[in-house]
């Protein structure tokens, strides 16, 4: 494997860049000008690792350091390419001391899959993995937060299922993880009493994983917060067709058992909720409008939202979302407003996301790109 010191320096000189740190801007983004991951020539070990500088400023960081975190999604490229092809940093130990160099304190996996030629080999989805991820993760600082990993699709439960259930809940436990989720929705559904089956479901996997000394949660996107359908007249297969207004999340949070089943909030896909879902036909017929205000929601379910995506995009009423989505803090979601209002800022864990981040033609974008949401993650001030 490419010697880790010898991956630094080569990233620096394909960047072209320096050292120095950088809070970048729409603008900035737009002209291409990305800052280049802070490289040394030494490796980061926990013991020696020092938390980035912090950003000047007046006020207090709405994100304390030790809360700052990336979802690996977010870099899946890095850790899935062959670092016998390149001096990028590639697989998860490279990626790891790169994500600490930058600042990061938390990690969030989605899946334990690299190339094959990366130390550990291609799959680490196992007790034996998750030691040496664990072994990874305490040499470079950091911690596990949680992962989109498996969800039993049976229900009931198949033993198959619950046995591998269990076994991630195992993997779990030795990265250290207080939470684990996926990446999905509880249904597909619209309909009430869909929601209902799914939220037993959920009640009876949190109580599986609390048994393990885990958090259960699951991840939105956009359609997880349009409106229930829970009244009105019935279509043909006798489903209700119209909605009380409420949207399908919430009434979750109100049927599942607040000490068993928790949720992370994708910042970004809620805002395309907010951009979508503004009307919805009542009981009586009337069309009714309601805008989800997702800060709102945390607000009052505070403690059931221990994890967020943070994920940014720019304004685009033509593509049916809203928004593109753009490098953390380059884009017009207001996250010092979001932050600063959903409070408990001990509890809350801020996962910085970009889906698009990984780029057919520039290898090292994914992780310009999570140097970028880590110093604008960072510079967040209470107003």
């Amino acid at each position: 494997m490419t010697d880790l010191r010898t991956s630094d320096d080569a990233l620096r000189r394909t960047l072209g860049l320096d050292r120095r740190r950088f809070l970048s801007t729409c603008t900035a983004v737009a002209a291409g000008a990305i800052a280049a991951p802070v490289l040394g020539a030494a490796p980061v070990h926990a013991a020696a690792a020092a938390p980035a500088a912090e950003p000047t400023g007046t006020g207090h960081a709405l994100v304390p350091a030790d809360r700052r975190g990336i979802i690996l999604y977010t870099v899946r490229d890095a850790i899935g390419r062959d670092p016998l092809s390149t001096p990028l940093p590639s697989g998860f130990r490279a990626v790891f001391e790169q994500l600490a160099r930058f600042g990061y304190r938390q990690v969030e996996f989605a899946g334990y899959g690299q190339h094959a030629n990366a130390p550990g080999g291609a799959s680490l989805e196992s007790v034996a993995g998750a030691r040496l991820l664990r072994g990874w993760l305490d040499e470079f600082g950091l911690r596990a937060q949680g992962n989109h990993g498996f969800i039993p699709p049976s229900w009931p439960l198949t033993t198959a299922d619950l046995d591998t259930f269990k076994k991630h809940l195992e993997i779990a436990g030795i990265l250290g993880m207080a939470h684990m989720g996926t990446g999905g929705d509880p249904t597909s559904s619209a309909v009430k009493a869909d929601w209902d089956v799914a939220a037993e479901k959920w009640n009876t996997l949190g109580e599986i994983a609390r048994r393990a000394g885990i958090k259960l949660y699951t991840h939105n996107h956009d359609a997880a917060y349009g409106f229930l359908l829970d009244g009105g007249p019935l279509d043909a297969q006798g489903r209700p067709t119209r909605s009380s207004g409420i949207r399908k999340l919430e009434y979750f949070l109100t049927v599942t058992d607040p000490q068993l089943v928790w949720l992370e909030m994708d910042v970004f896909w809620a805002h395309v909720a907010q951009y979508k879902f503004r009307t919805y036909t009542a009981h009586d017929g009337s069309t009714q409008t309601r805008i989800f205000d997702p800060a709102g929601l945390v607000e009052r379910y505070d403690k059931r939202y221990p994890l967020f995506h943070a994920k940014d995009g720019v304004t685009n009423t033509t593509n049916g979302m809203g928004y593109d989505m753009v490098p953390f803090g380059t884009g017009v979601i207001d996250y010092t407003t979001f932050f600063s209002r959903v409070g408990h800022r001990n509890h809350h864990n801020p996962m910085v996301e970009q889906d698009n981040a990984p780029s057919a033609t520039d290898p090292a974008q994914s992780l310009k790109h999570a140097r970028i949401g880590y110093d604008n993650l960072a510079a967040l001030r209470r107003r």
